[in-house]
């Protein structure tokens, strides 16, 4: 990367009276997650862009929003000069409400930080904002269902496509709408992906399980931090077992390298990291099978031999039993390309 790609990404969450909290404050914690929880939760470093993230609104005091619920911007729009990143959330309108009317800084602030170059983006009915600010007048552009009506009214000329969930549209696709409340998860992974990468995006996903909940949150779960010890001779075995996972019988290996016998290390191994020797083993396969899954179009017995399982068989039932899924649908819900662009 060079400098400009290192920089934190200066994003924007324009807050205003309309703004409902759940998608704000949603947008919030995830973009302030980008390049540091995966880290803290995993132990493994990540190497993208983080987002600075601050709640902006035309004035910078407090103010309560459309349901109740106090908004504290951290600086007003005058204080705002230039972001990378501006997105308006979601917001609670009357369906007889003129929106021409409203939003004559917020509006007028936004023109100008799109002509500087950002990038500027809606979730569901915060789409009419932009709409009332003219940057999507003969666009594409998506908006919750109850808000076509609106649209037809008011802002004829926005070529409306309320059954798409995300729509990228305009130059460089530097305006993007989201259609639903719900949808701000859709965008998030998008911008995280578009800005921080795709493997960053697949980390959010998996701190925030966000997707097809279904099978639960084990095909989420990653290999936890194994606990910190003061145990020099367990600690080389990991750091030798980090680059020998998939070699035949490691645990064997270990044991041999220690120079103990096998249940003095076995009874070590777990003291210092928590895990038995077979389930650290299994849990550093795993999660490199995942990797693979993620960013290749490798064959799922492929990866079984390249992460040490010779019978593939017996490789699908562990991946099952620790991730509570198969490694053909955990491919299909975290495959990196699905993050770039899910229009």
């Amino acid at each position: 990367m060079d400098s400009s790609e290192r920089a934190p990404v200066r994003v924007s969450l324009l807050a205003v009276p309309e703004s409902t909290p759940a998608t704000l404050y949603g947008l919030y914690e995830v973009f302030s997650a980008a390049g540091i929880t995966w880290s803290q939760l995993t132990g493994e470093r990540q190497d993208c862009r983080r987002m600075d993230t601050r709640i902006v609104a035309a004035g910078g005091e407090a103010f309560r929003c459309a349901v109740g619920a106090p908004i504290a911007p951290h600086a007003s729009i005058e204080q705002t000069p230039q972001s990378d990143l501006i997105v308006v959330g979601d917001l609670s309108l009357q369906a007889d409400q003129d929106p021409g009317s409203r939003w004559a800084r917020e509006r007028a602030w936004i023109v100008r930080q799109f002509a500087q170059g950002a990038v500027v983006c809606s979730v569901c009915t915060g789409s009419v904002l932009l709409a009332a600010a003219g940057l999507l007048d003969g666009v594409e552009a998506t908006t919750h269902w109850s808000a076509a009506r609106l649209f037809s009214t008011h802002f004829p000329s926005v070529r409306l496509r309320p059954e798409r969930i995300l729509v990228p549209a305009g130059p460089e696709h530097r305006i993007v709408t989201s259609g639903g409340s719900a949808s701000w998860e859709d965008l998030a992974l998008y911008l995280v992906a578009r800005f921080c990468g795709e493997a960053e995006a697949v980390r959010i996903a998996k701190i925030f399980v966000f997707g097809d909940r279904s099978e639960g949150q084990a095909p989420y779960a990653a290999m936890a931090v194994p606990r910190r010890h003061d145990d020099r001779l367990i600690a080389e075995c990991q750091a030798w077992l980090a680059e020998h996972y998939a070699a035949r019988n490691p645990v064997a290996l270990m044991v041999e390298r220690s120079g103990l016998s096998e249940r003095t290390f076995n009874r070590r191994f777990k003291t210092a990291t928590g895990y038995s020797c077979v389930e650290y083993v299994q849990a550093l396969r795993i999660e490199e099978a995942k990797q693979l899954l993620e960013a290749t179009d490798d064959a799922t017995d492929a990866i079984a031999r390249a992460v040490g399982y010779e019978d593939p068989a017996f490789f699908r039932r562990l991946f099952k039993r620790r991730t509570g899924t198969t490694p053909a649908r955990y491919r299909r819900r975290f495959r990196r390309s699905g993050l770039k662009s899910p229009v």
